[in-house]
């Protein structure tokens, strides 16, 4: 296809994209929150400036962003038509990059508006788990919470472990963090399953093929205006002295909190402030989150029961990691795969969480589970 139909069907993908997030919109909600940033009192309410600089400041940058590729998509008709004259072959390569990366970015855009569910604007918090495999599952483990950090600082998001606990010989038993990112959970929502790892144990002596298990679950972090409401009574806190790989302590003090929400047997804790009342509510926080994904988890089975469906997660195992005899990871349910597995575990992962998405959201709307 000739450069100029390449660009002009990219132009019009742009134009479907942003009539969806609808621009005009987005400008007056822009308008709206800098006329709140600029009010005195604004900050007198810390949560709600936070929220409402937050807001704005992710707004603008998509505005910014779409503005850019216009911009872009201008400029390569442009580049093209300077390597046509000059019959220069390094200006055409250049173009043909800068085109390839305008087909990557409008995508990134078009998967931006499928993220419309009712916390997938939220930052979002990441629970890793090793489940069977003993010392090869704690490891896996580790190596997932390796990928999916790599992944954030790969996209600028910023990311703070909330508590790791470590495994005696090798790996992690569990950990959990937050991706500060606005659609950080809409985008990770997709990642929650078991994850499989095929490969040559590192820790067996004879060589053996060894498969592992890790568990991922991703909630949305809880605002005020959720309204989860916890009864103290029906906590048991517990606090200990933080330790680090190894049984090494890491703190002098019990400053790590515990918190076991004994009617769902839902467990949380905290490692990583100095402060014990720090780490407590960081704790708590964690908790209100998964207790609202719960809440979530039944209004939809209630939905189900109605609808005379059985409810159903989106399956336990979700992707497969083969190390060995063969190189590949595969996504179960969308059938994407790529034979870069070292790129993978690095945190190159964008294209399996956009099928990912894409997937979650044909579902949804044929109405299945």
């Amino acid at each position: 296809m000739d450069p100029a139909e390449k660009i002009k069907e990219l132009a019009a993908t742009l134009t479907s994209v942003t009539a969806v997030l609808d621009m005009d919109a987005m400008q007056t909600q822009i308008a709206e929150l800098r006329e709140q940033s600029a009010d005195p009192e604004l900050w007198s309410d810390q949560a709600n400036a936070q929220r409402v600089t937050r807001q704005l400041s992710a707004l603008e940058s998509m505005v910014g962003k779409v503005e850019g590729i216009r911009q872009r998509l201008d400029d390569l008709g442009v580049l093209y038509e300077l390597a046509r004259t000059e019959d220069d072959p390094d200006t055409r390569g250049e173009a043909d990059r800068e085109l390839e990366q305008l087909r990557k970015d409008i995508g990134d855009l078009e998967v931006r508006t499928l993220l419309n569910g009712p916390y997938d604007e939220r930052a979002a918090i990441v629970s890793i788990n090793s489940q069977a495999g003993g010392i090869d599952a704690a490891d896996w483990a580790q190596m997932l919470q390796r990928m999916y950090l790599r992944w954030a600082e790969r996209r600028g998001f910023p990311a703070e472990v909330y508590e790791t606990s470590y495994a005696e010989e090798a790996g992690i038993k569990s950990t959990s963090f937050v991706v500060r990112a606005q659609f950080a959970y809409g985008t990770l929502r997709g990642e929650h399953g078991t994850h499989r790892l095929v490969r040559i144990s590192p820790f067996d002596n004879q060589n053996r093929r060894q498969t592992s298990f890790a568990g991922v679950d991703v909630v949305p972090v809880v605002e005020q205006s959720d309204h989860i409401e916890i009864d103290e009574t029906e906590l048991r806190v517990d606090v200990y002295r933080a330790s680090g790989p190894g049984g090494q302590g890491v703190n002098t003090t019990d400053s790590a909190v515990r918190i076991t929400h004994v009617p769902t047997g839902i467990v949380v804790s905290c490692q990583n402030e100095r402060s014990q009342l720090q780490n407590k509510a960081t704790a708590m926080s964690m908790l209100q989150a998964k207790l609202l994904a719960r809440k979530r988890e039944e209004e939809q089975a209630e939905i189900d029961e109605i609808r005379g469906e059985s409810f159903s997660s989106w399956g336990t195992q979700m992707r497969n990691y083969v190390l060995h005899p063969y190189q590949n990871v595969k996504d179960v349910r969308t059938g994407m795969e790529t034979g870069n597995t070292s790129g993978v575990l690095d945190g190159e992962i964008d294209g399996f969480i956009d099928a990912e998405i894409r997937w979650m959201r044909s579902r949804e709307k044929n109405g299945e589970n």
